[in-house]
């Protein structure tokens, strides 16, 4: 009897081939019966596509997501379906929100009994609609390589973001005779500003004396950020980056005023307000951003906006700007950096933000017995300069958007969502993704909790990371808010927390537990001279509820 292999391929194979010819060389997966097929069609070609198994599909959801910010390329995860695919589709709206190219594969039942509600079905294509830039069913296995290159094609033109495919499976193991074109390798494909809109923003900047960059979205490089860091040096622009896209530019750089973080410093929100010209580059201007639509009113801002985005669609939906610019970030960048000022600069404009935001930064004695401000600076100053730092969401991250300055491009892997639980599985891809860089991923006690299993991940992969958890035993966004608009009366935000040392060691990380600064340094030595991965609690006050403000503050402004 012939294999099926010899007289034909199966549908798997086919969709294999077809992630080959898309360069995909690592897979994130949590394993089901529904697509069998394609982790045997893997396991053929396990030396040219690396397959990372996950321990919950939320958690490889993220992972596909942090591969793609680092490669620029989908990030690749296979689920299987109904809570398979349900888990992972918060992977699926951080990549959205986060313009993260990506693409989701999904075992589906079979043809012959779609539309019976059979086990785990789901309408995959209604479900992901509004969360994916295209969702999509397979049914026909011959068209495996075209569904695939328009998923990749889709995920990276204009504005990046994820893709969804769903895959009936009892087309994975169809037989299909004769060749098959896996087809070309999809691409990013940018468009370009018109010499008329860039004269346009020469003429603008020469009516400006106080002109203020913000960059964010999908589709940077290390390139981009030179370039955009040549064009503000030439004009005296000062550039501030928007949430939790810190990394675009180098913060060292003198035109750097910082970042448009939730709950963004006094000083940058007032530079932002007086600036008579905002140059908006590949950000949409989310809520965040400014702030709930604060510091940059719609639809028509105080300031005079320029706004570049690679969505036409994006241009005049909730910004109508004086110069809306349809042109890749990287496009757009390069043209930047070839423009000259038609009048000469004065540096004064710059001088003062970047003032403003070099004593922003400045750590000041609290008193606390281990405050975040001086374990991150602590901790910057330790690892190397290119070390990529993974956050999930919380009021914790606000320290490490503070006190860490970012220098290389893509060292800051968060999601701008706001997403919890991102952290761990992002810092276990970041170091397969990079294997030659330090990984550090920064969790609240929270937001550990809701993937911190991927530990186990990074045991099995033998990815070396290191895990900062900082306790402090409640849902503290949560309970900052709480406070402020019920104070006093604490309800569903505290916190019974595990032996965090304890559980870490159980998956083979090497743990410590630090209440003091004083030890602090000697247990950050032990863990990064840890031969494993390792684990450092961080037991904080609670009273210390953000940044700028206690528990104890907010009472006492509720009652005065």
């Amino acid at each position: 009897m012939q294999d099926s292999h010899e007289i034909g391929k199966r549908g798997a194979d086919i969709l294999v081939e077809s992630l080959l010819a898309q360069k995909v060389d690592r897979v994130f997966c949590v394993p089901g019966e529904s697509y069998l097929p394609v982790l045997d069609a893997l396991y053929e070609k396990r030396d040219s596509i690396e397959l990372v198994v996950c321990r919950q599909e939320g958690g490889a959801a993220n992972m596909a997501d942090a591969y793609g910010k680092l490669r620029g390329r989908p990030g690749v995860c296979f689920v299987t379906r109904g809570p398979g695919a349900t888990n992972a589709s918060i992977g699926v709206h951080t990549a959205f929100q986060d313009s993260t190219p990506m693409v989701l594969f999904i075992g589906q039942v079979s043809r012959e009994i779609k539309d019976r509600e059979g086990f785990q079905e789901v309408d995959f294509v209604a479900m992901f609609r509004p969360l994916a830039k295209w969702a999509a069913e397979i049914n026909d296995p011959q068209r495996i390589p075209e569904y695939v290159h328009r998923a990749f094609q889709t995920a990276m033109a204009g504005r990046p973001g994820p893709v969804v495919l769903s895959l009936p499976e009892d087309i994975l193991s169809e037989i299909v005779h004769g060749d098959l074109d896996a087809g070309l390798p999809a691409y990013p494909l940018g468009g370009a500003p018109s010499a008329e809109r860039l004269d346009k923003l020469v003429g603008l900047l020469g009516q400006s004396t106080k002109p203020l960059m913000i960059l964010g979205g999908g589709g940077w490089s290390e390139q981009v950020g030179a370039d955009v860091m040549t064009f503000a040096e030439r004009f005296g622009v000062a550039v501030a980056t928007s949430l939790r896209c810190q990394d675009y530019v180098p913060n060292s750089h003198p035109n750097y005023a910082g970042h448009m973080a939730i709950g963004i410093e006094p000083t940058l929100g007032a530079h932002i307000r007086e600036a008579d010209l905002l140059i908006v580059l590949g950000a949409r201007l989310g809520e965040m951003t400014t702030a709930g639509y604060k510091l940059v009113t719609p639809p028509r801002p105080q300031q005079k906006l320029v706004h570049i985005y690679p969505d036409p669609e994006e241009l005049g939906r909730v910004y109508q700007a004086d110069l809306p610019i349809n042109a890749s970030s990287a496009e757009m960048a390069a043209a930047l950096a070839r423009l000259d000022p038609k009048r000469p600069v004065d540096g004064a404009w710059v001088r003062t933000c970047r003032a403003d935001f070099e004593s922003s930064v400045e750590v000041r004695s609290s008193g606390q017995k281990l405050d975040m401000a001086e374990v991150v600076t602590r901790m910057r100053r330790r690892m190397p300069v290119d070390t990529i730092v993974t956050t999930g969401a919380g009021n914790y991250t606000g320290w490490v958007h503070k006190y860490w300055p970012f220098e290389k491009f893509r060292s800051q892997l968060a999601p701008t969502s706001g997403a919890m639980g991102y952290s761990v599985p992002a810092a276990v891809a970041a170091k397969l993704t990079a294997p030659d860089r330090a990984v550090v991923a920064f969790a609240g006690d929270g937001c550990f909790m809701m993937n911190g299993q991927e530990l186990a991940t990074a045991m099995q992969h033998d990815a070396k990371i290191l895990v900062v958890v900082v306790n402090n035993g409640m849902y503290g966004t949560i309970r900052m808010h709480q406070e402020r608009e019920f104070p006093h009366h604490v309800h569903g935000t505290t916190l019974r927390n595990p032996d965090f040392v304890a559980l870490a060691k159980a998956y083979g990380f090497h743990a410590e537990q630090v209440s003091d600064i004083d030890a602090f340094d000697e247990a950050l030595e032990r863990a990064l001279g840890a031969p494993q991965s390792a684990l450092l609690e961080l037991i904080v006050d609670p009273n210390v509820i953000s940044i700028r403000t206690t528990i104890e503050a907010l009472r006492e402004k509720a009652s005065a």
